[in-house]
Formats: C-alpha cells, structure tokens, sequence
C-alpha cells in the first residue's frame, strides 16, 4: 500500500517520520527504506483493523501486526527490526503529539538470533588479496581499482557506503589514515597498513587517471565511465572474489568488515579501539567480534588439546 493510498492522518504521519529520519536523524538512505518499509507494513495492518489516525493505535495492534508476521514465517531477526520500527515511529508520534501515550512502550519483540557473522581466516585474505595484486600487475585501471578497494575494505573494516563516498583528500597518506564519513554523519578517522597504501597509490598514478572525467569530481573510486563508484558495484566484486575462494561461506563486503574485526580482536586490539575503527555507537555492538573470537579459540582447543 502506498503512502497516498493510506488515509490522510496515517499519511501525513508516515511522510513526517521519513522526513524526520532524513532531516534530524540523517540517517542513511539504506536505513530510511527499511523503515517506512517496515512503517508500510505496520499501517497496512493497522488500516485492515479499521484503524485510520495514528491515536488509534494501541499495544494489541501492535502485537497483532507481530503475531501475524511470525505465524508467516518472518525471522526472528527481522521481528526484532519491526519492533524497533514500531517504538521509533510511536515514541516520535508522542513528541508530536499525535498520541497521547506511547502504545509501544512494553512492546516485546523475539531476541535476535545468535549468529556469528561469517568471517574468512587469514589464510584466506591473503590468498585472495595476493590474487588481486597478481591481476593488477598489468596495469589496466579496473584491477588496479579493485585491489585498493578490497585492500582499503579490509584494512579499515570501514561500510561499503563509507568507501563509495570517499573522496580523495580523505586520504592522508603520511599518517596513513582516512577519514570516513559514517552513519549519521559521524566523521572517525580510521588507520591503514603499508599495503593498502601501496594499492591505493598504485590506483592513485596509474588507474585513476585513465577512467576520470569532467564528472569524477573528488571521488576516490570511480567506474568505468569515470563516475564516482557505487556500492553495487563494490558488492559485485568482492562477491565475485569471495566466490571464486570456493571455500568458505563468507559472503559479500560486510564479510570482509567482519574478518578485520575479529582479526584485530585475534591480534590483541583493545575492544574500545575495535569499536572506534568500526565506527560502532555501542560498544555491544562491537562485542559480538569477542563471540566469534572465542568460538575460534574454541575450535581450536578441540583440535588441539589432548584432552580436550
């Protein structure tokens, strides 16, 4: 159901919250569809049980709208996520006064499942970091460009938004660190090796140059026509890199996030470092990194230990 197709107060209230999360929030693209998504879904219910203001919304609604999606199938994840939607439009709709109590305010979700994310071991950075060096030993400006990006991805754990919107003054190849432009417009300054430094400097003289445009402006990464990189196009080759590893179950860009967490956390980093590199807001974020860690730590004592 569309936006303009709901009636007028759920409406006006739904266009106001996406603006507010655009214009106070300055939360992500990304982030504002998925939760006028997840706001779509919640109206749509809330309509078929007769309901047509945001004041009308009670806690029963909003368990109603949960339960059905459970029976449906719907991860416990994603349950989770809605709920969250949920408090964040109501607790908004009480600073507006729109409602006079916040029907979301003992709204329980299911916890989120435990699921360590996938990471690769260093074994298999390496070879597929070495792979990438041997392909943009020719010259030719696309493998170039993919090494620095996978050294750069690799190296700060930084999001794949936060690559695609580098510019290259973020650069300070002195120091050897970038400046990263995160999630609610929250600037961190992150470190970065030798490696991901030679990549991006071999990119820099002799990829860059060839694919830039009148168009490019000061975009670090650009594609073939010379316009600045977008995220697709980095999910699609590091997925590809990924898959051509044929072992391991690690997918896409945040794969290679998650690999240089744990392995600074495996290296002795301090977690509150960790978490300022990531650019997490909560440090119980960053904390699910210890999780995979100690399940290594684990694996390896089983096979290890005498008597394990």
């Amino acid at each position: 159901m569309k936006i303009q197709d709901l009636p007028p107060a759920l409406a006006g209230a739904a266009d106001s919250f996406g603006k507010y999360l655009v214009g106070e929030r300055a939360r992500s693209q990304h982030t504002v569809r998925a939760y006028l998504s997840d706001l779509d879904s919640l109206l749509v219910h809330v309509v078929s049980e007769g309901i047509s203001s945001p004041e009308e919304i009670e806690l029963g609604t909003l368990r109603r709208w949960l339960g059905a999606q459970s029976e449906a199938g719907i991860s416990r994840s994603t349950l989770a996520r809605r709920a969250a939607t949920a408090r964040a439009f109501t607790s908004w709709a009480l600073r507006e006064e729109l409602i006079a109590v916040d029907p979301a305010l003992r709204l329980k979700a299911p916890k989120r499942e435990g699921s360590l994310p996938g990471v690769l071991n260093q074994q298999q950075v390496s070879r597929l970091l070495t792979d990438l060096e041997t392909t943009a030993a020719a010259g030719e400006p696309i493998p170039l460009r993919n090494r620095a990006m996978v050294e750069l991805l690799y190296a700060t754990g930084v999001r794949v938004g936060e690559l695609a919107g580098m510019d290259v003054d973020d650069l300070d190849p002195d120091r050897r660190t970038l400046r990263v432009l995160g999630k609610g417009n929250k600037e961190r300054t992150v470190p970065y090796g030798l490696p991901a430094a030679v990549a991006v400097d071999d990119w820099l003289r002799r990829g860059r140059p060839r694919l830039a445009t009148e168009v490019s402006g000061p975009a670090l990464f650009l594609g073939l026509r010379g316009k600045r990189v977008d995220q697709r196009q980095v999910r699609t080759v590091v997925e590809g890199l990924l898959e051509a590893l044929g072992d391991t179950s690690a997918t896409g860009p945040h794969a290679l996030r998650h690999s240089a967490a744990t392995h600074l956390l495996d290296g002795g980093a301090d977690l509150r470092a960790v978490q300022e590199i990531l650019g997490h807001s909560s440090l119980a974020t960053t904390q699910i990194y210890t999780h995979v860690s100690v399940d290594r730590l684990r694996r390896s004592y089983l096979q290890a230990h005498p008597r394990a």
